[in-house]
């Protein structure tokens, strides 16, 4: 078993420690797909401490230890996609999006344009498997759904946002990864 593993049998045992060590080697995780989805620094900074206090609440309910990455994920992943319904609005961080140059300016405003246009489940699985690395049977384990069911998902996905960046003639190119 590796060290996380062992650490989250140990926070689900009671262990703070252990629970504070996987925090801190996943915060950066959960803040960047907080902010992918919230567009805000503060409200993400928010949601991290938020989903935190969820986890903390929630970690003996985990079946799996070895999922715990993926589960922490799609917990963050479930508290955005609240927040986004209850605000109704999408708010973009233009400051941040201004510090790159002008054709990363492009490319991430028409990406971002792109993925809040796709469905809820079609965004969660292109960032599971694309922003995180997940595998596509940890993302089909998460999900409780099959491998196949999952890649047929990723697949449309991948579909939807080629069409969402043809209409709007970008010249970002997405393309297949096996996994």
């Amino acid at each position: 078993m590796n060290e996380d593993g062992r650490l989250v049998q140990e926070a689900i045992k009671g262990s703070d420690e252990a629970f504070l060590k996987l925090i801190r080697h996943y915060k950066i995780d959960l803040y960047k797909t907080a902010l992918s989805y919230l567009k805000n620094e503060n409200e993400a900074l928010e949601a991290v401490q938020e989903v935190t206090f969820r986890v903390y609440k929630k970690i003996h309910t985990i079946r799996k230890p070895s999922y715990f990455k993926t589960w922490l994920i799609r917990v963050m992943i479930n508290y955005c996609n609240d927040q986004l319904r209850r605000k109704k609005r999408i708010v973009f961080d233009n400051e941040k999006i201004l510090e790159h140059g002008v054709t990363d300016n492009h490319i991430r405003i028409e990406l971002k344009d792109a993925m809040q246009s796709l469905d809820e489940q079609s965004r969660e699985v292109l960032m599971l498997k694309y922003f995180h690395d997940l595998k596509i049977k940890d993302i089909a384990a998460d999900m409780e759904c099959p491998e196949g069911t999952v890649k047929t998902w990723l697949n449309k996905a991948l579909k939807s946002l080629r069409e969402l960046l043809d209409e709007k003639e970008g010249n970002l190119h997405v393309r297949k990864r096996r996994g």
